[in-house]
């Protein structure tokens, strides 16, 4: 998928800053994609416990999920191979953010959640992509390899997502273009703002902040 189709569907593309900061904090980066990857899995998952009826959701979430493991395994190869110790990190307002407009009730709960995921995942492509030429061979190989599959979990997420608006109970295709264009503003907002957090899918970094410190990184038991 080009970038600027999904520079279209996110509303705005990754600030240079954070880029910069990206190459600088490679340590810090590959340990947080592990952890999104791992977190992937495990909303894929969550979603097919609690949607055992829905066929079509089922079969591409076990994909998804399936394919997020591969790519953790993955990232901390590449870790152990540099040195690097897979530790705890405290999570960004990223997700937990976007998290917040999710709806109550069912099927519009569903709906929001997919949204969400189709954010995340356009985003993780679009980041990929954008570090690629500034990284060794070895790292800029493995993201390049990412993007395919990230595109097309983008896409599924938003192709359940509309399956959920069609359906008789819910609020239908307005409710569906409504909610896109709500995650967007608010993932745009995110994006674009100040972080005193450097993670996968943070904000601008703040200059003034430190690196990382012992609260920010705390090696795992």
């Amino acid at each position: 998928m080009p970038l600027s189709e999904l520079k279209q569907f996110l509303g705005c593309s990754t600030p240079q800053a954070w880029v910069d900061k990206a190459i600088q904090e490679q340590e810090i980066l590959l340990i947080d994609h592990a952890h999104c990857e791992k977190k992937a899995a495990s909303t894929a998952m969550q979603l097919m416990f609690r949607h055992p009826t829905r066929a079509n959701l089922l079969t591409k979430m076990s994909r998804l999920a399936k394919e997020e493991l591969i790519h953790f395994e993955q990232v901390c190869r590449i870790m152990r191979e540099r040195g690097i110790v897979y530790d705890h990190l405290d999570a960004c307002r990223y997700v937990g953010a976007l998290r917040h407009l999710v709806r109550t009730h069912e099927p519009a709960k569903l709906m929001d959640t997919l949204i969400i995921g189709a954010f995340v995942e356009a985003r993780s492509c679009e980041r990929f992509e954008l570090l690629i030429p500034h990284l060794d061979e070895t790292l800029a190989k493995f993201y390049a390899s990412l993007l395919k599959s990230e595109a097309r979990h983008y896409q599924d997420y938003l192709s359940l997502a509309k399956d959920v608006a069609l359906e008789a109970d819910a609020a239908g295709l307005d409710d569906y273009t409504q909610r896109i264009a709500m995650v967007r503003d608010l993932e745009v907002e995110l994006i674009s703002a100040e972080d005193p957090m450097f993670r996968f899918h943070s904000g601008v970094p703040i200059k003034t902040s430190p690196q990382h410190t012992n609260k920010d990184v705390i090696h795992a038991q």
